[in-house]
Formats: C-alpha cells, sequence, structure tokens
C-alpha cells in the first residue's frame, strides 16, 4: 500500500518521522455534508528512510498490505464474528432478549481484544513503513 507523507523529523538509524494525513470514504467535502464531527488529523509513524529524505519533504512511503489487511481483518471483523457467535450459541438457553445481551457482550470482548491487538502491534511495530521516493 502506497501513501503520501511528510517528513516531520529525521531520527537516528536511517529512520524518519512521518505524517500521513488520515483517510476516510467522505473526501472530506464537508460544506456539502451534514458534518460527521471528524477531523483529518494527521497520523504519525516511524518509517525507514533509505532515499534520504529531508524534513519537511513530501514522500512516497510504502506498507505491506498483506499485514495491513490482516491487522485490518482482525481489528474490524472480530468483534461482528464474536457477536453473532454469542447470540447464536446461546440459541434455545435463554430468551431472546438475553441471547442480545450475550451477543452485545461478545461484542465489548471482541472490541477490547482488538484494541489490546491494535496496540500490541504498534508496539512491536509489525507495521513497517518505507521510503520510496521524494516527490
Amino acid at each position: 500500500m502506497k501513501q503520501i507523507a511528510t517528513i516531520e523529523k529525521l531520527l537516528d538509524g536511517g529512520k524518519a518521522q512521518i505524517s500521513v494525513a488520515r483517510q476516510s470514504a467522505c473526501a472530506h467535502d464537508c460544506r456539502d455534508c451534514a458534518g460527521c464531527g471528524t477531523t483529518a488529523a494527521p497520523v504519525r509513524a516511524v518509517a525507514d528512510n533509505p532515499v534520504g529524505a529531508a524534513v519537511g519533504q513530501k514522500v512516497v512511503v510504502e506498507s505491506s498490505s498483506k499485514k495491513l489487511l490482516c491487522i485490518m481483518l482482525v481489528v474490524y471483523m472480530l468483534p461482528i464474528a464474536l457477536f453473532f457467535l454469542g447470540y447464536f450459541c446461546s440459541a434455545g438457553m435463554v430468551s431472546e432478549g438475553l441471547r442480545y445481551g450475550f451477543g452485545a457482550l461478545a461484542f465489548c470482548i471482541g472490541v477490547l481484544c482488538s484494541v489490546l491487538y491494535d496496540r500490541s502491534t504498534r508496539k512491536r511495530g509489525s507495521l513497517s513503513f518505507t521510503v520510496v521516493r521524494i516527490l
């Protein structure tokens, strides 16, 4: 996956702190929208800088699409899958309202697991970026 980023700071070991504009599906055409309240806050990350980009330069960064898709699958699909698992596994044992309660509880457990997985991934640096060229 390739994205455009800005070099914010040079770090030791041939690395750089980058700032990537957060992407969304709305294209941020806010004047024609009812307003979702989101802002286009940048995402900061550390990238390998083999091309020697300097502070303030716009660059193209690349990350492993396979790793990113795996992370997205866990973070987004786990809570939904656990909701359905909690709902369907409680069939016949409790009332319909309690089935939704079991589903909601399983969903919350999935969200908690996703947050912990995301934090672990960030701490380990499993998703790495590389500066491939200067714009």
